[in-house]
């Protein structure tokens, strides 16, 4: 009897563990990058001396970068192939990481803007090619649970980013500092002196962070990931690869699309105004309020965690997305509509501050659940499919920006009843995630005729 097949499983096996590894490193760095934002957008309107909406152009020019370069991502990965688009994706958030050195000794806003940008455009390259990876690498199945491997490295980051940040850039000295500047003790040229001794404490770690990128993309270009066809992997019927001639004939795609902006826009609304509304509360960037996406993102974690434990063995990931969109979709009522100070982890807020944090927990399952449903057979679509999904990443950009519209339509009350009453827009993307899960995900033409209709109707009876 041949032994070869059992040698050609445990070749792919091997393969795929040491693929699932290096993808996991990918999307540790993704988190590194990519949360630290929260804190960010704080520091920064403190130390460029911002306004909130320049303070939110911080995430709008980091994350407008994937609409921007999500398609030709796709173009340049059919052409230089996964790996080596990967190095180069990598080489151009090096850049970005580098541009943080001058934009911190001369102290200026819009070259911190390009560098955001370019960390942008080459994570918009690597998760054009690493999420498909992790979708087609395997069975599709299973394909929310391979998601939820690799989001723990994603997640990881995203727990320790900002208490990296805060422990290597925010030092004891930089608190004092922070609380004088904050408390009025400085003005004129003292002030100028005050915030460019601040800022300059970034140089150090992004001058690090560029060298790690830029060594890191050789490695993964020379790496035993494999070059994937996705074309062959992840491919649908011979009748339905000719039936579809655009990619918009995906009703799937389109509406996961949507879906997928909206949970990334509400994520980085929760994680991205939470220190800010904890500061209408009186806690400060220069006390513990510096500590809660921490908070929020452990609770990722955790949720990444229960994802690689029930899906698919006890839960299916459509389920698992029904199941905590429509969790996320209660808490956005609950910080609306509820008030109460509590006292916990040394901050005393109001309740719905919490209610905030916890959206943490279901948000593991979110982008794990809408990414394999909206791909799922796209055949020689997959690039471009996955391009339309890492372009709705820009709803991180955009959804912050139209958060803090109502905020300002909010004006004339306090600026806790203001930021409170603005998160009334969770609600309608949450509910749009909770329909995508329970129907949207299924509908597989735009139009059905009624001979369709019903044996689509006779199929579900039987």
């Amino acid at each position: 009897m041949s032994t070869k097949p059992q040698i050609n499983q445990v070749r792919n096996k091997s393969t795929t563990i040491k693929s699932m590894i290096i993808l996991a490193l990918l999307f540790f760095i993704f988190g590194l990058v990519s949360w630290v934002n929260t804190i960010l957008i704080p520091y920064f309107q403190l130390t460029l001396q911002l306004s909130n909406f320049q303070s939110y152009l911080v995430t709008f020019a980091f994350y407008i970068a994937y609409l921007v370069m999500a398609i030709p991502s796709s173009f340049l990965l059919n052409k230089v192939g996964y790996k080596r688009g990967m190095m180069f994706g990598l080489w151009c958030m090096a850049l970005g990481a580098l541009l943080f050195v001058p934009a911190a000794y001369w102290r200026i806003y819009q070259l911190f803007l390009l560098g955001l940008f370019l960390l942008g455009v080459g994570l918009a390259i690597l998760q054009s090619a690493a999420n498909p990876y992790v979708t087609i690498v395997g069975p599709i199945d299973s394909a929310a649970k391979r998601m939820s491997i690799v989001g723990t490295g994603n997640k990881l980051a995203g727990v320790i980013a900002n208490l990296i940040f805060a422990a290597v850039v925010i030092r004891e000295s930089d608190r004092v500092l922070i609380r004088e500047i904050e408390a009025g003790a400085y003005t004129g040229e003292s002030l100028n002196a005050a915030l460019d001794t601040l800022i300059k404490g970034v140089i150090t770690p992004y001058l690090v962070l560029a060298v790690a990128l830029f060594v890191f993309g050789i490695v993964v270009r020379y790496s035993t990931l494999p070059e994937l066809d996705p074309s062959v992997v992840n491919k649908r019927s011979t009748e339905d690869e000719n039936s579809h001639k655009s990619i918009i004939q995906y009703p799937a795609l389109v509406l996961g699309v949507v879906a997928m902006f909206f949970h990334v826009g509400t994520q980085m609304i929760a994680l991205g105004t939470s220190i800010q509304y904890a500061g209408t509360m009186g806690e400060s960037l220069s006390g513990l309020a510096r500590n809660i996406p921490s908070y929020t993102m452990f609770l990722t974690f955790i949720g990444y965690f229960l994802g690689i434990a029930l899906i698919p063995k006890y839960l299916k990931q459509r389920n698992a997305l029904l199941i905590c969109a429509s969790i996320n979709l209660v808490l956005s009522a609950l910080i609306i509509t509820t008030s109460g100070t509590v006292n916990f982890l040394g901050m005393t807020t109001d309740i719905s501050l919490w209610y905030l944090v916890m959206m943490g927990l279901p948000n593991a399952l979110l982008y794990a659940g809408i990414w394999p449903l909206a791909i799922n057979r796209l055949g020689k679509y997959t690039n471009l499919g996955s391009a339309f999904l890492v372009m709705a990443l820009s709803g991180s950009a955009i959804m912050p920006i139209v958060y803090n519209s109502f905020v300002e339509m909010n004006s004339s009350l306090s600026a806790f009843d203001a930021m409170k009453l603005a998160y009334w827009v969770l609600i309608p993307c949450f509910a749009y995630i909770v329909w995508y899960a329970a129907h949207g995900y299924s509908i597989k033409e735009w139009k059905q005729n009624k001979t369709e209709s019903s044996v689509a109707v006779s199929e579900k009876a039987n």
